[in-house]
């Protein structure tokens, strides 16, 4: 991960220092187990603690050894062995170097989500206070890009707030699922490693144990993991691309905050460009880049093989870091988001009143004119209205056959902004309770 894109906190979770300590913990843990259990000396689980805790785990010392063992949890164990003397060789007792490293995997996801919760808590009451903001702030809903009805800014960002709610619930399932301890030995049978041993390591490290592995945690829980921090990337990009849409010159309802000596373009001064949100789109597609490789680790060969190792080294790292930044990047931008209820009121006026095409539909259906005849007269004017013949409402009052049918001034009272805004406390009700 590039320091561009990374934030402090949650980068020292994927640290070396950070991981070392987390093996070493694990390790002191099984040993304060198996000393309660008679397995090693307890004054040897006393030294391992002391001495372990005192020294400094030392990461290029790790990477010296390993040089030569190529292995490394035995250049792990070594260097311990280094720090703690002779009670060393009671470490690691009836463990396998997956106990370890899938553990701490578990710790490092477990983390970083706890850090991703409290991004998504923050964007959630960003969202939620520009919502109030503008739940009555009149603009117009689009489909497929172009103007349907009505509806208000708070609306809109309302639909937001739900999504990112249901993106919160679900990083709380993964991080349920995700946190799992796994201290089984070898092909996971408990041979050599009482199944207490792990029972007591979870609880230290505020895990679940696996119900049953083989010799590594089963990569399902991962890919379901990854697969929900790319379902929480796509509505980022939803909502960072709703933002860019609304920046556009020719719409501009909404702009990202340019900052006083901020420059947009090297070539074009009058340039501002929506980049946070770009930004947020570019990561977004980072994050989701990541899951197809975590589904792809599901299928390991027998009870374990390391091809899911180098993966994990990158997606872990890179997934959790770029989401917890692009969520606090896509937070600001919601907090200094400048809106504009101008040229929402413009864009409203800008094509002659036919985003009230279905009022005048329903009012010719209820006065007695079938449907499809119904639709053939709305439509015939609302298609001279869109090549600048007139407003529907005049034109609409001027067809002999619909003011026959409905008044001009029943006419009238349909084209009337507010009325879309009537269910708007009962979506906010729905939506923040």
């Amino acid at each position: 991960m590039i320091p561009r894109y990374a934030r402090p906190e949650m980068e020292a979770i994927w640290s070396d220092d950070t991981k070392y300590r987390i093996h070493f913990e694990i390790e002191a843990h099984a040993a304060d187990a198996m000393a309660e259990l008679g397995v090693i000396p307890k004054e040897a689980a006393k030294v391992i603690w002391e001495k372990g805790d005192k020294a400094k785990i030392d990461v290029s010392r790790i990477l010296e050894i390993e040089k030569e063992t190529r292995h490394e949890t035995i250049a792990f164990t070594t260097h311990l062995a280094e720090l703690i003397g002779p009670e060393a060789r009671f470490v690691h007792q009836g463990m396998t170097s997956s106990d370890v490293l899938d553990t701490t995997l578990s710790v490092q996801l477990a983390r970083a989500t706890d850090i991703l919760i409290a991004d998504v808590d923050a964007l959630l009451a960003a969202i939620k206070k520009r919502a109030l903001e503008h739940k009555y702030t009149l603009t117009i809903g689009r489909s497929h890009g172009i103007h349907g009805e009505p509806t208000t800014f708070g609306v809109k960002l309302a639909t937001y707030y739900a999504e990112f709610t249901r993106a919160r619930a679900r990083l709380v399932t993964a991080r349920e699922e995700i946190a799992t301890c796994m201290i089984s030995g070898a092909m996971g049978t408990f041979a050599n490693v009482d199944p207490r041993v792990e029972a007591h390591v979870a609880a230290k490290l505020g895990l679940k144990i696996e119900t049953v592995s083989t010799q590594v945690i089963p990569r399902d829980r991962h890919a379901a993991y990854f697969a929900t921090l790319g379902v929480v990337a796509s509505s980022m990009e939803r909502l960072a691309t709703e933002i860019r849409h609304l920046q556009r010159t020719e719409v501009l309802e909404a702009q990202e905050y340019f900052a006083e000596g901020q420059k947009g373009s090297s070539a074009m001064p009058h340039k501002r460009n929506p980049i946070l949100s770009e930004n947020v789109v570019g990561l977004a597609r980072m994050v989701r880049s990541c899951v197809t490789p975590a589904l792809e680790n599901v299928a390991l060969w027998h009870e374990r093989d390391m091809s899911h190792s180098s993966v994990e080294r990158f997606i872990g790292p890179d997934a959790t870091i770029t989401l917890d930044f692009a969520l606090a990047r896509l937070t600001g931008v919601v907090e200094k988001l400048i809106v504009r209820p101008d040229r929402m009121q413009r864009n409203l006026d800008l094509t002659n009143g036919i985003v009230h095409s279905q009022r005048a539909l329903l009012a010719l259906t209820q006065a007695g004119i079938a449907r499809e005849d119904a639709y053939r007269l709305v439509q015939s004017n609302a298609m001279r209205a869109w090549a600048g013949e007139g407003t529907l409402l005049d034109l609409l009052k001027a067809d002999p056959k619909v003011s026959k049918a409905v008044a001009a001034k029943d006419l009238e009272a349909m084209f009337d902004n507010a009325y879309h805004t009537s269910q708007v406390d009962t979506i906010f009700a729905r939506v923040f309770g």
